[in-house]
């Protein structure tokens, strides 16, 4: 009797760890430290964009009808989608999109616009995108500089959009 018992025992923590190793690999559950880790990409590449667009912005656009330098962060964006690093795109919180490919889309998208008008800088969601997990990202984008109220409108410091990310989890 005594046998089973320890039997049963030395079963129940060999299945429990077999479980707990198959739930390391989850894909749809990333281990927290994956997921710490995408969450300080997004943040680099978060500060690496808007300060790209506000070094476009002062060194090139002198005016409205200038190229403005979200348009060039959107090449930069399509090229790292491109090169399979992650994905990122503008998307409009002011309700007057310079474009309607800048219209929120996806329900994270949508939920991210809602979390900017509230008053959130930063919004995050744990997804899965073909069977791998992805951390899905936000962050505002306000009216930094005077060039952005002139093809915006609004005022300085104004919500104009977020920067939305989908970044894989690894």
């Amino acid at each position: 009797m005594r046998c089973n018992k320890l039997t049963l025992a030395v079963l129940a923590i060999v299945g429990l760890a077999a479980f707990g190793l198959a739930h390391a690999d989850d894909p749809v559950r990333p281990q927290p430290a994956a997921v710490e880790r995408t969450r300080e990409t997004v943040k680099m590449l978060d500060d690496l964009y808007k300060n790209a667009v506000v070094s476009i912005t002062k060194t090139y656009v002198e005016k409205q009808a200038d190229t403005p330098a979200a348009a060039v962060a959107k090449e930069v964006f399509e090229a790292m989608h491109q090169k399979g690093w992650h994905h990122a795109r503008l998307v409009d919180a002011s309700g007057k999109p310079k474009s309607q490919r800048n219209v929120a889309k996806s329900e994270f998208e949508k939920r991210s616009v809602a979390a900017m008008k509230s008053g959130k800088t930063y919004y995050e969601e744990v997804g899965e995108k073909d069977g791998k997990p992805v951390l899905r990202a936000a962050t505002i984008v306000p009216a930094v500089m005077p060039q952005c109220v002139v093809c915006h409108g609004g005022k300085e410091g104004g919500l104009l959009g977020a920067i939305v990310y989908e970044v894989p989890i690894k």
